[in-house]
């Protein structure tokens, strides 16, 4: 089987733009490929180095739902960064070779600092971070890396260390392929890409009644202003939902809006539904999984213990290639 490796930051509760975006392929890839699933716990340092406090209560939450939603021990590797230090000695070996140039130019490092200018990021560990995500994909000589298109780049520039890194001290670190999340961006409640940054998610953790009054407060159509206005549904929100929630209903729906014979509030009404149909077996196989006291800390546990050995073995060939102890 091919290897494949991706990861996630605990910076939060993770949302239905997560599913769309990432969680839904891990759960169909973890029986075809060998999968590595990496809490990427230095990584949410990047940003957020001033205040630590909830990243143990992140990262337990965070691997809860990834339980939940149906990553599987047994098929993938489910581990923690920093409980695999080799990832970091990878990270100083492969930042060794690494041009600045190359980090100045990855489309999401400028983006960012603008993004975030009200904080201070404009840091050694920004800047070089797509170096240790190089760290964390060559450690397990993964093939495949599944991204979203704004990802892309960055294994790119993975696949340009490993050739350097081959060229400079003649080894063979493969080039891993990115590939594609097919799912397109999840719209939040407030109409912009759904983002906990945003505060504009449905959380898996959301009971049935906090998802009913989050798509009830939706924004939908701005053109559509009063209940007999027809609508434009390809830029509602909640048609958005419609459309992988309720994909048998998304045509008749469509129909009602353009024709103003189906109203917002019903539309929502709808929407609420079919989510707390599609969220309550999460909800119940997240209530068994709480009662599995230290289920998370064996997870971590056993999974970080199998990727360190796994490695390992990549860092003691570098390690012999460059010609240090």
């Amino acid at each position: 089987m091919q290897r494949l490796m991706s990861g996630m930051r605990p910076t939060g509760a993770l949302h239905l733009g997560n599913w769309a975006g990432a969680l839904a392929n891990w759960v169909t890839l973890q029986r075809s490929f060998a999968c590595y699933f990496m809490v990427a716990d230095w990584h949410a340092l990047t940003t957020g180095y001033e205040d630590t406090s909830g990243l143990e209560e992140s990262t337990a939450e965070m691997v809860m739902d990834w339980l939940s939603l149906g990553l599987d021990p047994e098929a993938a590797v489910i581990f923690r960064q920093s409980m695999v230090k080799a990832h970091a000695e990878l990270y100083l070996l492969f930042a060794m070779v690494t041009p600045l140039g190359w980090l100045e130019r990855v489309p999401t490092y400028k983006e960012q600092l603008r993004e975030l200018a009200e904080r201070e990021v404009a840091t050694y560990g920004f800047l070089g971070y797509p170096v240790l995500q190089a760290a964390d994909i060559l450690a397990y000589r993964a093939e495949v890396v599944p991204v979203g298109q704004d990802q892309s780049s960055h294994v790119e520039l993975t696949r340009e260390i490993a050739r350097r890194f081959n060229h400079v001290f003649g080894t063979a670190l493969p080039e891993p392929e990115a590939r594609l999340t097919p799912s397109p961006v999840l719209l939040g409640t407030d109409g912009r890409k759904m983002s906990k940054s945003y505060g504009n998610t449905i959380t898996f953790r959301d009971s049935a009644q906090e998802v009913t009054a989050k798509v009830r407060g939706m924004v939908t159509d701005p053109a559509r202003v009063r209940r007999t206005d027809p609508g434009t549904p390809e830029v509602c929100p909640v048609f958005a939902l419609h459309r992988i929630y309720n994909p048998e209903g998304a045509e008749e729906i469509a129909r009602g809006c353009r024709t103003a014979a189906l109203g917002c509030v019903a539309c929502k009404a709808m929407l609420a539904e079919r989510l707390n149909a599609a969220l309550e077996p999460v909800r119940e196989r997240r209530f068994a999984l709480t009662a599995r006291p230290g289920l998370v800390e064996e997870v971590l546990a056993a999974g970080s213990a199998r990727a360190a050995a796994e490695a390992e073995v990549t860092l003691g060939a570098l390690r012999a290639a460059v010609g240090v102890r």
